[in-house]
């Protein structure tokens, strides 16, 4: 066992420094202490603020600049990146703005994506998917089902529900999809599945896909993405019309 009192303890613990000093910063940006186009402090007034050594502070701006959130400029410093540079599909980023999400129309913008590739995905499914993959989507099926009130594990079942379904489509733009718009999709989905009352109706609908693929049934799989997509976009409608009131009031 390694010695925790001794030279093994700085590095042991460095991992969670750099996390909480990731965390921090993250969320001073997308909170907008730090808005866009300003200059973070100094990486020695940032060592100071956050009592971590010089190395640690530069692996958080390192992380942060590759999730679009800053980039350096000679003779200038650390500067926050315009928020068309962020990725918002990143996970941790979602959560650091919370609600300020609401700004950037995501619910919007991933209500559209999956209108434009959800359906067609579905219909490939039907066509082409593996017996397995079949039996993935029933089992993602069924633990939303199980899930009972539980929003948090409907929603993470709901998520491979639909990450499966991508990839059961064998088409590989698609396939790298589920991956890319995982924490957009999760986001969207979660809103969704906190604002209705009973679930039944969604359930329904997400069997009946899973039986249009067990059929090979090409046009009742589209048919029943469409049939979705329609029931999320009515489940999230006064959150989208308060962002375009709020958009248009502006």
């Amino acid at each position: 066992m390694p010695d925790v009192g001794g030279k093994d303890a700085p590095q042991a613990r460095r991992p969670r420094v750099q996390k909480n000093v990731t965390t921090a910063l993250g969320l001073d940006i997308c909170s907008e202490r730090y808005p866009v186009g300003s200059v973070l402090p100094r990486e020695s007034d940032l060592c100071e603020m956050y009592g971590v050594s010089r190395t640690v502070v530069r692996e958080s701006l390192k992380i942060l600049a590759t999730k679009g959130l800053l980039h350096s400029r000679p003779r200038v410093g650390t500067v926050v990146c315009d928020k068309a540079e962020w990725n918002l599909l990143d996970a941790q980023i979602l959560e650091w703005m919370g609600p300020r999400i609401q700004d950037l129309d995501l619910l919007g913008c991933i209500l559209e994506t999956r209108r434009t590739v959800e359906p067609v995905a579905a219909e490939f499914a039907a066509e082409r998917a593996s017996v397995q993959e079949i039996a993935d989507l029933e089992a993602a099926w069924t633990r939303m089902r199980d899930a009972g009130t539980d929003t948090e594990a409907f929603t993470r079942a709901d998520v491979q529900f639909h990450e499966i379904l991508l990839k059961a489509s064998h088409n590989q733009v698609f396939r790298q999809l589920s991956s890319i718009i995982h924490a957009g999709l999760m986001y969207s989905l979660h809103r969704s599945n906190e604002v209705i009352d009973h679930r039944d109706e969604a359930l329904a609908i997400h069997r009946d896909l899973v039986e249009a693929l067990r059929l090979r049934d090409k046009a009742a799989a589209r048919a029943a993405s469409h049939r979705m997509l329609d029931t999320a976009v009515r489940d999230l409608a006064p959150a989208l019309r308060g962002r375009r009131q709020d958009a248009d009031g502006a």
